[in-house]
């Protein structure tokens, strides 16, 4: 073999392993995009569950004054627990971490968001459009700390550094 045929061999063999290189890179690359998509849309549906519960004190003191109405909201208030027990779950499996934090976050929220639903059954329903609009919000100081909390572990498991966390503005209520 001469010169320019092993000259010619190696750059082939370079070129090839080059491209497997780039390939497998690339793919890699493309899987953990994926990972990372999949997981931060997971988090997104697991404080939705958790914001759809925090919302049933309103969800309650806005409601008809029938019986029809009272089982619709057990349901949904039943339907909402299932998925916060599901997303609690996938978690667990999904990012151990986070699940800590969320398993605070569900406590919180059963703590605050129970003590004004329970509340929320002792008013009486309103019966003008006008009473529609409650005066001033309930409180969700608990559910919004360990919410943040929450939120800090599912950025450092989505790899995002300490410092664009604390840039991240709060959900203003």
């Amino acid at each position: 073999m001469g010169w320019a045929q092993a000259t010619a061999l190696i750059v082939a063999v370079i070129t090839v392993v080059g491209a497997v290189v780039t390939g497998a890179f690339t793919y890699g690359l493309n899987q953990r995009a994926g990972r990372r998509e999949r997981q931060a849309r997971a988090f997104a549906e697991a404080l939705t569950a958790i914001e759809e519960y925090a919302m049933m004190p309103y969800r309650i003191r806005r409601r008809h004054n029938t019986p029809e109405a009272r089982h619709e909201i057990s349901v949904e208030l039943d339907k909402i627990q299932s998925r916060i027990a599901f997303e609690h779950a996938w978690l667990q499996i999904e990012a151990a971490e986070v699940a800590v934090a969320y398993d605070l976050l569900i406590r919180a929220a059963r703590s605050e968001a129970g003590r004004q639903m329970k509340d929320a059954w002792t008013q009486p329903p309103p019966s003008l459009d006008e009473d529609m609009t409650l005066e001033g919000c309930y409180p969700r100081v608990e559910i919004d700390a360990a919410r943040s909390k929450c939120i800090t572990a599912m950025c450092i498991a989505l790899g995002r550094r300490k410092a664009e966390i604390q840039t991240l503005p709060s959900f203003p209520r």
